[in-house]
């Protein structure tokens, strides 16, 4: 890794973004969202439409890229855009294309996919979750390309598979590329927050082996169906453990450990017990959680509870994110504090990712220094009538570009 240049440290200057330019950043998201790319369960063709319009921008600009398929029609996008200024720091934007479901069209007021702009915003699936992150990462680096050469480099990284298993994210941290990377801004819906850390995610099976029986003889069944009651009832009691052991994150809050699926039986035979059940669980961590203890308390408990109607459980962890944390006065939290200070007049508040994002899995695989920071409501994400307010499309833009300057220039001393 390079360390960032001080040629210029203390530098107010900015990055000017044009007018053209911010207006193109808001077409080019209606043209992302009007791009059904749902993350469905086997769908063999989820980003390619998007990640080809996002090279073709690329090839437009004269940037250097590849793509590559991670899985089929999932490929990752990026590029990377040498500064011509000399030896300096590598900074990445991060950000994903694929989206979750519309659900059922008729609860909308809106065209899901029509990527309509009324009352000042800018309507559909993945407006704000996060297509016009994505536009104004790309647009903010053209600024920053357009104001002249800068030191050292930016990698512009546009992942698939975010809103599943994150696989881009994984294959990406996987590369030579990202062992040369020195910050992370990740450009998800935080309403103007700053994320410095973000909440660890657990999800958990437990799979529930009983006794089959007749319904009017429960004497001779082991319930799956009632140890699942009781497993969930002893959940909020691990809950309380949890947060009594590792406390309350003064942006993160408290652990969580939610039910979220509880299946047993056939709704075809009323009449009968059924011999296996299934509890899902989504646990939520932050910060200094100790992730192996928690799983472990939450076996013993459940065992516990089903143990008290004969059913056994079996415990299958099925994804284990860390909650991650970034120090407020890292050069890449810096930085971003500087460009919002430049585009808004005042320092940003500081807050926390409720979930996961890609730079949990770039954090926890290649160990790179990751922030949250993009347009859109923190809490609009997978919402009916998701929107992103237009205006904002264009702040984030200038941020970015302020922020890839003070990054790559070293100008973050004051940014705090």
């Amino acid at each position: 890794m390079h360390s960032s240049s001080s040629a210029s440290a203390g530098s107010s200057a900015t990055v000017a973004v044009s007018e053209s330019d911010s207006a193109a950043a808001v077409a080019f998201t209606q043209d992302l969202v009007r791009l059904r790319t749902v993350n469905a369960a086997g769908a063999t063709e989820v980003e390619r439409p998007a990640a080809e319009l996002v090279a073709r921008l690329f090839t437009e600009f004269g940037w250097t890229y590849d793509v590559v398929e991670v899985a089929p029609g999932r490929p990752n996008t990026v590029a990377v855009i040498e500064g011509g200024g000399g030896q300096g720091p590598t900074l990445m934007f991060e950000g994903h294309i694929d989206v979750v479901t519309e659900g059922d069209p008729a609860d909308w007021s809106v065209d899901p996919y029509g990527a309509e702009i009324w009352d000042g915003k800018l309507w559909g699936r993945g407006s704000a979750d996060m297509k016009s992150g994505v536009a104004a990462m790309i647009y903010g680096v053209r600024a920053l390309q357009l104001a002249g050469p800068f030191p050292g480099r930016v990698v512009v990284g546009v992942l698939c598979d975010e809103e599943g298993l994150m696989l881009g994210a994984k294959a990406f941290a996987a590369t030579p590329l990202a062992r040369e990377v020195d910050g992370v801004i990740v450009c998800e819906p935080e309403g103007y927050e700053v994320c410095t850390s973000a909440r660890g995610g657990i999800r958990l099976r437990l799979d529930l082996d009983g006794v089959m029986a007749h319904g009017a003889m429960p004497q001779e069944a082991k319930s799956p169906i009632v140890a699942g009651a009781r497993i969930v009832e002893a959940l909020a009691r691990v809950q309380a453990w949890a947060e009594e052991r590792y406390g309350t994150h003064p942006h993160a809050g408290s652990v969580t450990v939610t039910p979220t699926v509880l299946h047993g039986g056939d709704p075809d035979q009323l009449n009968v017990i059924p011999a296996h059940g299934l509890v899902g669980i989504d646990v939520r961590t932050i910060p200094g959680t100790d992730h192996a203890e928690l799983i472990e308390r939450v076996r013993e408990f459940a065992v516990e509870a089903a143990g008290t109607v004969g059913v056994g459980v079996g415990l299958t962890v099925v994804d284990d994110r860390p909650a991650i944390e970034l120090p407020e006065d890292h050069p890449v939290v810096a930085a971003l504090v500087e460009g919002h200070r430049q585009v808004h007049g005042g320092p940003p508040p500081f807050g926390a990712v409720p979930g996961t994002t890609d730079g949990t899995i770039l954090t926890r695989d290649a160990g790179l220094p990751t922030v949250v920071y993009g347009p859109g409501g923190k809490w609009i994400a997978h919402q009916k009538d998701e929107f992103v307010e237009v205006h904002e499309i264009i702040e984030y833009t200038r941020v970015y570009a302020a922020a890839a300057h003070a990054f790559l220039n070293g100008a973050t001393g004051g940014a705090r």
